[in-house]
Parts: structure tokens; sequence; C-alpha cells
């Protein structure tokens, strides 16, 4: 018999997005599988809705909403399964698409961590945002993927169908190894939600662990189901949350020249929105950055051996993406130096 798969999807107030997209998990073709709605503790009718329209799924009910990384954490101390995924509310799966990822992390037992190709559900010859063929990052701790550079997509045309390792994968459709989850912790409760995927990849990753990109299946996220592109709220997480896994898992004198340049390359975002006369992305990050500070001993307190170059890691740019985007006009992955 396979492995035992638990597909987790963490629900806040979207019983829209469960009912278009849920029918297209419980016709997953995968013979050792259970579903499981975990609730955020919505005002909505979505715990009503599962329990009518599908009674054969579980359900965990959340007592509030902890945001995706502790949401997660709480609804996972309850299931058990060999691997577990955590899929976003807001993506379609074709009917075969585990069994491809899970053959490849159990090729070998030093991959904790694995993701499907993330493409566009509105365009399904595109990659999408969040994940695309894979997540990578470079010298300043900025993230990417191969197929999306910053804002810009790429279609899909076979020219990434490769099952290579990377630097982090995509929370969408997360793929991780249950004991593995167990020996780390889950996801760090305080990032509440984005990056909080890149942050436990980086982890793994420093304790020798190996992400990988399964290229031979593929899922279509919307995006933007809980927060849009716009989103003030959305703008203060990354910035935060970038600098907070920068001072938690680079060596400690890379952590110090790395973070210090990043709040100078901030501060540079800073102008830019000001001079746009976008306040409320210039409160955001004004924000960040003063949360970054307020908690520096707490995440301080996080470090953990050993703490790895992040040169040494696959999937690292050596270089900084953002000159080879906005200076050079490397629009592509496949533009930019060899990784």
């Amino acid at each position: 018999m396979n492995p035992s798969v638990a597909v987790v999807i963490l629900n806040w107030n979207g019983q829209k997005l469960l009912e278009q997209f849920l029918p297209s998990v419980v016709q997953t073709d995968y013979d050792n599988l259970k579903i499981i709605v975990a609730d955020n503790a919505s005002t909505d009718d979505s715990v009503a809705f599962i329990k009518k329209q599908y009674p054969q799924l579980g359900i965990i009910v959340n007592d509030q909403n902890y945001g995706f990384a502790e949401g997660y954490n709480k609804a996972l101390q309850q299931v058990n399964a060999d691997y577990f995924v955590l899929l976003n509310s807001d993506v379609e799966v074709p009917s075969n698409w585990i069994s491809p990822v899970i053959k490849l992390m159990e090729s070998d037992s030093k991959v904790a961590v694995a993701q499907p190709k993330i493409k566009l559900y509105a365009n399904k010859n595109s990659f999408e945002h969040a994940g695309a063929a894979g997540g990578f990052i470079d010298s300043f701790g900025y993230t990417f993927c191969r197929g999306r550079l910053f804002d810009a997509l790429e279609e899909d045309n076979g020219q990434y169908d490769s099952d290579i390792e990377v630097f982090w994968a995509s929370g969408a459709a997360f793929f991780i190894k249950a004991s593995i989850w167990k020996e780390v912790g889950g996801l760090d409760a305080d990032l509440f939600a984005h990056m909080e995927e890149i942050d436990l990849c980086w982890r793994l990753k420093n304790l020798g662990y190996k992400v990988l990109c399964c290229t031979k299946t593929e899922v279509y996220h919307v995006g933007g189901g809980t927060l849009n592109v716009g989103s003030p709220f959305k703008t203060y997480l990354n910035f935060r949350n970038n600098l907070i896994i920068m001072q938690k898992n680079l060596p400690f004198w890379e952590a110090f020249y790395k973070v210090l340049s990043r709040l100078w390359i901030d501060l540079a975002a800073w102008f830019q929105f000001a001079f746009k006369g976008q306040w409320k992305f210039v409160f955001a990050i004004s924000k960040a950055h003063c949360h970054f500070f307020k908690y520096f001993f707490k995440t301080a307190a996080k470090r953990k051996k050993p703490q790895v170059k992040l040169s040494q890691h696959s999937g690292v740019y050596n270089s900084s993406i953002v000159w080879s985007y906005f200076i050079k006009n490397k629009k592509k992955f496949s533009e930019i130096n060899r990784l």
C-alpha cells in the first residue's frame, strides 16, 4: 500500500472557495488518502457546508483564527499520516496530482518537502506567483521562483520540467513528511502568515534535508484568496517576515550584514511608495521594521544550530535578483546567471 497522505485545507470564511474547489480535491486518485478541512473559527457557514455536502471529510475546528502558521500547527497535532499536504482552499487539482510527488519523495530519505508545479488558475498555461516551478532566494534574502521573478510570470512551455532541488516550496501545495514536521515543530506561529513555509524549508535545509519541485504534476492556484496583492497587511507581513527569517537562519555575521543591507533596501522601497503617494504601504513598511526591532531578542532566541552560509545551499542565486531584474532587465528565470 502507498504511504498514507493527509490533505489538510486550512479555511477561514472561505465557503465560496470550498464550494468551487473541493470537488476537484475529493476526486483525487490516491488509495491511502484522507482529506481534512481545518477551520480557523470562521464566521460564515463553512463548517455547516462541509458537514452537509461532504460528510466523508474530516473536520477540525480551531477555537480562534490562528493565522496560517499556528492554524496548521494546531490542526496537524490531531492528524496521523505518513505525509501531510498543506493545500490552499483556492487550488484546483487534477485527479493524479499526489502520486508523482510521493514517489519522488520516497526515493530519498533526505527529501523532507516537495511541491508540484503551481500554475495560474485563470490561465493554466502560465506559472503562478506563489511557487511556480520551485522557490529560490538571492544573496540578500529576496525570494523568487523558477518561472516567476517579482511580478513577471512566464508561460509554461516545459522549459523547467526537471525535478530539481530548490530552496523553498510553496505553501499553496506543500508536501512534507509528517515525521520531519514533528521533528522541527512545524511552522513558526509568530510569522502568522506569509513566508512561514520558506522559514520552515530554510530550517530543514540547515539540518541537511532537501526540498524538491516535482514537475510531473501541477495544480492551479487562484492566489490572494485571503489577502490580495494590494493589501497593506500583506506588504507588512512580507517585509517583516523576510527580516525575521534572515535573522533566524543565517550564521551570525552573515545575518548581521545582510539584515542591515535589507533595511537600507527596504528604505528605498519606502521612499518609492512615498513618492507615489501610496501612504498605506509606507506605513506598512514602517510598521514591519518597528515590529522587527521590538521583537529582535525574541527572534534571536529562536536561532538554532546548525546555521549554514546561504551560498552553500541549493536554490540560491549568489547575486542580487533586484539588480538583475530592475537594472539588467532580466525578466525570466532562464536569463539570470546559472545557479
